[in-house]
């Protein structure tokens, strides 16, 4: 009866030790811990302090993390897209449990953050300023996208979410790329790009910050086609939208130059005859570069801009080089099409 019992006892042990030591991983414990009630995570904390996960949880910063409000639950700076990328990575390594309920949770953010027209906001539930503007800005909406793609599809670890989330990315996969077509700039009934934020009610091009106009915006543009290209089976309207853009990215390339913002040097393009450059934004009529300065003003040359936003921000770059060297002729290929 003795030996029994401290069988027991052994086993009871051994069981409860084999649970405390479920495997962890250290940044999705952080992960955790930073994301708000409603299930997204901020890219500042209620301070204004950055979201870093390298930095260690001391409890001054903790209780700064727990002071956060879900106002602060944004897609900018690729804050909750990547949470949800890493934390479905952690559970099919690790198998923890909490990782894949936070990730679900994630995921029913993003679901009730879209609008029936299709489009994510910077920010849900924060209306307040632009945060509320459809937002392709720095891929916010295209990250989303990608993630509900792969539910969709199955792929990049996603075959570990529950199925029911299937058919609900299905829906918003649909909602989004038709928001999509939508929102591409006509010009005299041609298609061009996109700009990098829409006014959610009237889906017209809308400014955000005071150095960032209404306008066509190139980088986010490269990340639509790419989206779309992805795309199995692709239908005329996205396949006529894919070769619209491609065309304005090869009719408005700099070439011959590319964007050297060097630190301590003064950003300007400098000769590079392996390169291709576009202004990050463009006039919506005119396709011609501007640039946006912190007093709201519109510059249309990048000398003219005050020191600091000359130097603090990317006014061009090499977006759509990959695009027209690689990328589309082998979609082209992959599509049957001539």
């Amino acid at each position: 009866m003795r030996i029994k019992t401290l069988v027991t006892i052994i086993c009871c042990g051994l069981i409860a030790s084999c649970y405390a030591q479920q495997p962890t991983d250290s940044t999705a414990e952080k992960m955790l811990i930073y994301q708000l009630g409603n299930g997204g995570w901020p890219k500042q904390l209620e301070d204004k302090s950055v979201v870093n996960y390298g930095a260690t949880l001391t409890p001054a910063l903790l209780a700064k993390v727990k002071a956060t409000k879900d106002l602060h639950a944004t897609f900018d700076n690729k804050a909750t897209s990547r949470e949800i990328v890493y934390l479905v990575s952690a559970y099919k390594k690790t198998q923890n449990k909490n990782y894949l309920k936070a990730a679900e949770k994630g995921l029913d953010f993003i679901l009730a953050a879209q609008y029936p027209n299709g489009g994510w906001p910077q920010y849900y539930p924060d209306k307040s300023l632009y945060r509320s503007e459809i937002t392709y800005n720095d891929d916010a909406m295209i990250n989303v996208l990608n993630i509900l793609q792969n539910i969709v599809t199955q792929k990049n670890d996603f075959e570990v979410v529950s199925p029911a989330y299937i058919p609900q990315a299905e829906k918003a996969v649909a909602k989004g790329i038709d928001c999509i077509l939508k929102t591409q700039v006509k010009q005299n009934g041609i298609l061009s790009i996109w700009a990098a934020q829409y006014d959610k009610d009237t889906l017209l091009p809308a400014k955000a910050r005071a150095f960032e106009p209404a306008s066509l915006a190139t980088s986010e543009s490269a990340g639509i086609v790419r989206f779309l290209m992805g795309i199995k089976k692709p239908s005329a309207e996205v396949k006529n939208a894919i070769s619209a853009a491609l065309k304005w990215f090869d009719t408005y390339k700099i070439a011959g130059y590319r964007f050297d913002r060097e630190k301590g040097k003064v950003a300007a393009l400098v000769p590079d005859n392996t390169s291709m450059t576009w202004a990050r934004f463009y006039d919506i009529d005119k396709n011609v570069p501007i640039f946006g300065d912190r007093d709201n003003s519109i510059k249309s040359k990048l000398e003219e801009l005050s020191p600091e936003r000359r130097s603090g921000y990317a006014w061009y770059g090499n977006w759509g080089q990959k695009l027209i060297e690689k990328e589309y002729p082998k979609w082209l290929a992959a599509n049957g099409i001539k």
